[in-house]
């Protein structure tokens, strides 16, 4: 669980998120927080898992993601919006993070739509997860705050942020028990959302209002060594959660292909 210490990180956050189109270099944020560099990079990190200025370019990467679907501003006009000077830049910096580039992304609506229908017709979807035991195994079991139907995207990154693809992931038809087999030695951090049979293409596309969870604290795969059944809560977006980057469309998309190689 994320730690409610440091409350007054949270004023820090909504002044990121009120300036974010400005310069806002560490020794700012620190400056409105009131405390030295060293120890506010400490504490803010302890509250969100980020450093501040990962953080800080992760909102704007939501912002130009944002600005994709939202205006019809180019790409590098959007680019500039969010401080890259460089469009090269921009679009391999957005590439990695989101997982397509700026003008995939841009296109990805009516795949939103197609994917969606597509899994909610599927049936069976335990036989499409394939058993291995090379390695370890993370077990778990997904539960919600609030009453929730539709599906749900967990998997494991590199780094507590849902951004670039997971290093393992899959979907879930609803609420229940996870498995995630052959988990190479390392460290990961676990992290899911949830898509309600309710939402339009724009709540995949910009996930702003989905239900979510992530762990702040690593899990810890060693050869050999039992790993602790995870319980995962999803809850209401927080303010101190970073943005959910990777594109929902494009994980669909790969457990899809994952289902129709199966069918083969």
């Amino acid at each position: 669980m994320l730690t409610d210490r440091y409350a007054e990180i949270d004023g820090v956050i909504e002044y990121i998120h009120q300036n974010i189109y400005e310069d806002l270099p560490l020794t700012r944020l620190a400056r409105y927080a009131g405390y030295s560099q060293y120890h506010f990079i400490r504490i803010f990190k302890e509250r969100t898992g980020l450093s501040p200025q990962y953080y800080v370019s992760s909102m704007r990467l939501q912002k130009a993601k944002d600005l994709l679907l939202q205006t019809n501003l180019s790409v590098r006009d959007i680019g500039l919006e969010i401080g890259q000077q460089s469009l090269g830049t921009f679009t391999t910096r957005f590439t990695e993070r989101v997982g397509v580039t700026p003008s995939e992304f841009r296109n990805q609506t009516h795949q939103a739509d197609n994917h969606f229908h597509t899994l909610r017709k599927l049936n069976d979807w335990s036989r499409w997860h394939p058993v291995s035991t090379a390695y370890n195994r993370i077990e778990g079991t997904v539960q919600a705050e609030v009453p929730f139907e539709g599906i749900i995207l967990i998997g494991l990154f590199a780094k507590p942020i849902p951004e670039g693809l997971p290093l393992y992931g899959t979907l879930l038809p609803s609420l229940g028990d996870f498995c995630f087999n052959d988990v190479k030695p390392g460290t990961y951090y676990l992290m899911a959302t949830s898509v309600s049979w309710g939402m339009r293409a724009m709540d995949i596309l910009l996930p702003h209002t989905t239900l979510r969870t992530r762990s702040k604290e690593p899990i810890e795969v060693m050869p050999h060594t039992p790993i602790p059944r995870q319980q995962v809560m999803l809850y209401p977006p927080r303010l101190d959660d970073p943005p959910i980057l990777i594109s929902l469309p494009l994980l669909m998309n790969i457990f899809l292909r994952q289902v129709q190689n199966s069918n083969r």
